[in-house]
C-alpha cells in the first residue's frame, strides 16, 4: 500500500539524523517542496545552527507556520522497540524520533499548504515558514535570530502557528493560545569559610540565606488570570560546601526559576527577588537568565480559524491553555501578532519508542489546510 502524501513526507524526515543542532538535510527537502510551490527562500545560517524563512506573496497578512527540524537525542539504542532513525508503523503508529516533536507537524505543515495552493493559487495575503534546527538546543541562533532578522527590515508575522505537540489525548483536543514567562536567577551567598567547632570565627551562608529563601519560596508574585496560573517559584538546584562535614562553606549556590503569567514582567521581579536579598542584608552576586516573555493569543482572526479548522475535523471545540513549558512562540509574539501552537499529542515526545498515530497526521494536516481556508480563502 502507497504511503500517503504526510506519511510519506514524515518518514522521509524521521529518518534523517538531525540532533540538536544538526539539521540533516530535513530543510532542504521541505525547501524543494516549497520552491515547487513558489515559495521565495531565504536559508539564515547562524553560527552553527541553520534556518530559513519561506515567503509565498506579499500582501497582508502574513500567516507563518513555525517549527523545528532538530530532534532531541535518542539514548541508549537497546532501549527503542525499533530504531529511532528507521520510522517504522506498528499498530497504525508511526514510531521514530521526532514523530510527535516536530516532524509528523512539519510533514503536514507542508502538505497542507500543497493541497490548499493547489485550490487557492490567488489566496489573499503571504503564507511564510519559519524553520529552525536549534529548538531543542540552546535557542541562541534559531528563531529568536529569524525573528531579529525579519523585524529588522519591518517584515512582521501578523498570524503564526507553531506545530508543537500540544494536543493530549486526540490531536486537537487543545490549542495553546498562550505560553507563561520564564526567568532563571543563579544566586551566590558569600560567606566565610570555617571549622564548625569555631562558627564565630566563620560565616555560613547557607544559615545567612534560609529567610530570605524561604521569602521568595512563599511570596504570592500574582493571582494569575483567566487564561494563567499564579506565577511560581521553584529551586531546582542548590549546592555548597567542600564534602566535608567539618567544614562551614565559603559560598551557597542557589538556582531558581519563576513561569510567570502577563500579570508580571522581568523587570518586576528581578527588582522583588533584588528587594528581598538586600532586605536580609545578604553578600551576594546574582546573575539573570532571561528565558522568554509570556505571550497570549486571547482573541482574533488566527484563533477563531483554528477552533474553526479543529471542529471541522473533530466536530468539538479545544480546549485552549497555556500550561507547559516555553517554546519558540515567545520568540515569534515578539512581533505584536496572534500566535497559537496546534500539533500532534505529546504523550510520547522526548521519550523512547517516540510516536504518533498515522490518523493523527492526517487530520492534522486537514487542521492547518481547513486553517488556511477560513483565513486566506477568497
Amino acid at each position: 500500500m502507497t504511503d500517503s502524501p504526510v506519511l510519506a513526507l514524515a518518514k522521509d524526515l524521521i529518518s534523517r539524523q538531525s540532533v540538536t543542532p544538526e539539521d540533516a538535510g530535513c530543510q532542504d527537502l521541505m525547501i524543494e517542496r516549497l520552491k515547487a510551490l513558489g515559495f521565495e527562500i531565504e536559508v539564515m545560517v547562524f553560527e552553527d545552527t541553520t534556518n530559513f524563512w519561506a515567503r509565498r506573496g506579499s500582501e497582508a497578512p502574513l500567516f507563518a507556520f513555525a517549527g523545528h527540524t532538530d530532534v532531541v537525542p535518542a539514548g541508549k539504542l537497546e532501549h527503542w522497540d525499533t530504531h529511532p532513525f528507521e520510522p517504522t508503523i506498528i499498530d497504525g503508529y508511526l514510531h521514530g524520533r521526532g514523530a510527535a516533536d516536530m516532524k509528523g507537524s512539519l510533514a503536514a505543515m507542508v502538505v497542507a499548504v500543497e493541497r490548499f495552493i493547489e485550490e487557492n493559487p490567488d489566496h489573499k495575503g503571504s503564507i511564510g515558514f519559519l524553520i529552525t534546527s536549534d529548538e531543542e538546543g540552546p535557542f541562541i541562533n534559531g528563531t529568536v535570530r529569524v525573528v531579529e532578522t525579519l523585524m529588522a527590515r519591518g517584515e512582521n508575522i501578523d498570524m503564526c502557528i507553531v506545530g508543537e505537540p500540544s494536543s493530549t489525548e486526540v490531536v486537537g483536543d487543545v490549542v495553546k493560545n498562550g505560553r507563561r514567562g520564564s526567568i532563571t536567577g543563579d544566586l551566590t551567598v558569600k560567606g566565610t569559610q570555617g571549622h564548625v567547632a569555631y562558627p564565630h570565627l566563620a560565616n555560613n551562608p547557607v544559615h545567612e540565606s534560609l529567610l530570605a529563601i524561604h521569602e521568595l519560596a512563599t511570596t504570592e508574585w500574582d493571582k494569575g488570570n483567566d487564561y494563567f496560573p499564579p506565577t511560581s517559584f521553584q529551586i531546582p538546584n542548590v549546592s555548597a560546601g567542600t564534602g566535608a562535614s567539618n567544614v562551614i562553606p565559603g559560598e551557597f549556590h542557589v538556582q531558581f526559576n519563576l513561569r510567570f503569567s502577563t500579570e508580571l514582567n522581568n523587570d518586576a521581579i528581578v527588582q522583588r527577588v533584588t528587594e528581598t536579598l538586600d532586605k536580609h542584608e545578604l553578600d551576594y552576586d546574582l546573575k539573570w537568565t532571561f528565558n522568554g516573555d509570556p505571550f497570549l493569543t486571547d482573541t482574533g482572526a488566527l484563533l477563531d480559524a483554528v477552533v474553526a479548522a479543529v471542529a471541522d475535523v473533530n466536530d468539538t471545540k479545544p480546549a485552549l491553555l497555556t500550561t507547559g513549558g516555553t517554546s519558540d512562540g515567545r520568540f515569534i509574539a515578539r512581533m505584536g501578532g496572534q500566535v497559537v501552537e496546534l500539533g500532534p499529542v505529546n504523550a510520547t515526545i522526548h521519550k523512547v519508542n517516540e510516536c504518533v498515530k498515522v490518523d493523527d497526521l492526517e487530520k492534522l494536516t486537514d487542521m492547518y489546510e481547513n486553517t488556511l481556508k477560513h483565513l486566506l480563502a477568497k
